[in-house]
Parts: structure tokens; C-alpha cells; sequence
């Protein structure tokens, strides 16, 4: 592998900052911004002892994120309380999803992450029901293009996104983890059944331990837009290190996905968890998500050249030459695993030509 680029290098050894000179700290800090990763850079540093490393200028940029993160963190316990007293008559759990499962029940990813939605999962059979006691406490509901709705409401995993109309911040109702048309549908109601409570949240749950790291190595290698990958990569990276501590995590892991038919996705953050944070995983369990979802040679030679362009930081000295290729061809791939190709033929000229072309049409007057 060519060099990588400083802020992953950072990421991987927190003790290379001692090294870098102003020039290297603009780039860190940088390529951090691109990747949103500035107040995550910065508690990592904190927590590794390196404060006194950091210059001035540096902490200043730090202490104004941790300023926002902070912010943030109230508005996400606020979103989620009042989401949970909106569902409270459903008697349904409040199952959260992605970066608010992680703020909510303090996992590891947390530190730093900031997001701009609540995601939860609620089965399908409620879905209506959900629905409608969120818009009577106050989220309405976006994307009312009559194709959108079909497009959400027919084909994709979860209701169009509802967004509240005094605070503004979004919920994405989810009934599945990945679209109704892609390839592989791991059973929902699997996921739910083993969700757990979170300890001193009432009413709070998160997918269990293997679900949700599955989970997110779904979302990230399933998905077309790579803005965030480095960051989503990380999550993964701490995800594995922390519930890899506890007694059992990695006998049942490459079972579990096999199980939910994800074998694919997770043997991609394991390998590239490894190659690019120098993730420590269990030989035998490299070995047993090989089996189960390599791809043939020439496919994983392809997606290496894909995936790790993709995942490193968004910053132009972080490309070269071929990284917009990689990147339009993982924007498709995401698409092609969401739909068959007539539907996804279809859904590109619609977004491609039919969309603007609504959206340039004069309203008409009432």
C-alpha cells in the first residue's frame, strides 16, 4: 500500500502528531474537516495523553468543535426524549439506530460523532401507526414529489424523512436495514428480537452487539455516497475493539452474518478495518468471514482499488487520478445493489431528466 495519508496515519498511531510540523498540522487538520472528523481528532489525542502535543492554534480549532459537539448532544437527548414520548402509546420500543444508538447507550464511536438525523426501527406492521404519532406531535414529512413518495414508501426500507417543523431536526423511520429491492433482505424481525435495552435509558434499546456492527458495515458498503467513509470506517474500527474485548463477541460474529446474509459486508470491514486502522481481529475469524463472503479474486482485486480510495479522508491530497472514477463507480454499484436493473434504469432518468425538470416548473397559483 502507497503512504497513507495523515490523518490516518493519526488515527492509526495518535503519537505521530509529536512529529509533525506547522505544515503537517494544517493538513491533519484539514483533512479532518473534509472528513468530520475534527472533534473526534481531538478526544482521540485528549484520551491518548497527547494534549501537550497539540498546538495552540490546533487546540483553539478543537475546543470550538467540542463547543458544537457539545451542543449537539443536547439537541440529540432532547430529539430522542420527545420521540420517545411521541411513540409512548404504541408500546413499542424505542429502538435507535447508527450514531444515536451510539451517543445514547456511550459506545465508543460517540466520541466526537456528530450526525444530522435520528434513525430508528419499528416493523413494518406499524409503520402507520408510527407515522401518524409523529405527525401529531409535530414532524411532517418530506419529499412529497409523488414519485418520492412511491420511491420510499414501495421500494426503500423506510418512510420518507420526517422533520419537525419548530426544531427542524429530522427522523428516519426505518422497518429493514436495507431497501425492500436490493439483493439481500436480512429479516428485520431477527434484528429486533435481539435488540437490547440500553442500562439507565427507560425505554431505550440499540441492536445487539454483532447486529450492530453488521449493521454498519452494511450501511457503509452498501452505500453510493463516500463522504463519510473514513468516519463510518472508524465507527467500525470501534465498534470491533470494544465489543472484541468482551468474552464471546467473536465465536458467534461470522455465524450471525451468514445468518442475516451479510456475510459480504462484514468481511469487507474486517478487511479493510485492518489494512487501514490496523484493526487487531482474530486470525480464525479472518479466516471463517473469508470463507463465507470473499469475493472471487478478480472481484476483490477490483473493489481493493475501489474501496481504498474511497475510505480514505475527502480532500483533494488524499486523490489521485482515478479516485473520481472509483468514486462514480461505487456510486453506482450502491445503486445496483438497491434495485434491479429495469427499476434502477428507470429511477436514474427519473432523478436525470423527469426531477429537475418538475422542480423547474412555475407553481401554479391557487
Amino acid at each position: 500500500m502507497s503512504a497513507l495519508p495523515v490523518l490516518v496515519e493519526v488515527l492509526r498511531a495518535p503519537e505521530r502528531v509529536r512529529s509533525l510540523d506547522a505544515g503537517g498540522w494544517d493538513l491533519l487538520l484539514r483533512q479532518a474537516g473534509h472528513g468530520d472528523l475534527v472533534a473526534t481528532l481531538g478526544l482521540l489525542l485528549e484520551d491518548a495523553g497527547l494534549a501537550e502535543a497539540v498546538p495552540a492554534a490546533a487546540r483553539e480549532h478543537f475546543a470550538w468543535a467540542w463547543v458544537l459537539l457539545e451542543r449537539h448532544r443536547r439537541a440529540l437527548r432532547f430529539e430522542v426524549d420527545r420521540i420517545g414520548h411521541a411513540l409512548d402509546g404504541l408500546a413499542l420500543p424505542l429502538l435507535l439506530l447508527k450514531g444515536s444508538a451510539y451517543v445514547m447507550a456511550g459506545l465508543p464511536p460517540a466520541a466526537g460523532r456528530m450526525f444530522s438525523d435520528v434513525d430508528i426501527l419499528v416493523p413494518k406492521e406499524r409503520l402507520a401507526e408510527v407515522e401518524a404519532a409523529l405527525l401529531m406531535h409535530g414532524w411532517a414529512g418530506t419529499h412529497q414529489d409523488a414519485y418520492d413518495q412511491r420511491y420510499y414508501r414501495e421500494w426503500m426500507h423506510e418512510l420518507p424523512p420526517m422533520e419537525h417543523i419548530r426544531r427542524g431536526n429530522t427522523i428516519d423511520v426505518h422497518h429493514a436495514i436495507l431497501p425492500e429491492t436490493a439483493r439481500v433482505r436480512p429479516d428485520p424481525a431477527l434484528l429486533r428480537a435481539a435488540a437490547l435495552p440500553i442500562p439507565g435509558r427507560p425505554g431505550l434499546h440499540t441492536l445487539a452487539p454483532h447486529d450492530m456492527l453488521l449493521h454498519s458495515a452494511t450501511h457503509l458498503f452498501s452505500e453510493g455516497e463516500w463522504h463519510h467513509g473514513l468516519r463510518d470506517l472508524l465507527d467500525l474500527h470501534r465498534l470491533l475493539l470494544h465489543f472484541g474485548a468482551a468474552p464471546g463477541f467473536w465465536d458467534g460474529l461470522v455465524a450471525r452474518a451468514v445468518q442475516l446474509q451479510l456475510a459480504r459486508p462484514l468481511f469487507y470491514a474486517l478487511r479493510y478495518c485492518g489494512r487501514l486502522l490496523g484493526t487487531p481481529v482474530p486470525a480464525e475469524v479472518l479466516a471463517d468471514a473469508a470463507a463465507a463472503g470473499r469475493p472471487t479474486a478478480p472481484l476483490l482485486a477490483l473493489m481493493d482499488a475501489l474501496f481504498l480510495r474511497a475510505l480514505l479522508p475527502p480532500h483533494p491530497s488524499c486523490a489521485d487520478r482515478l479516485s473520481p472514477l472509483a468514486l462514480g463507480a461505487l456510486y453506482l454499484r450502491g445503486n445496483w445493489l438497491r434495485m434491479p436493473p429495469l427499476m434502477l434504469a428507470r429511477h436514474l432518468f427519473h432523478k436525470a431528466v423527469l426531477s429537475p425538470r418538475t422542480q423547474d416548473e412555475p407553481a401554479q397559483a391557487i
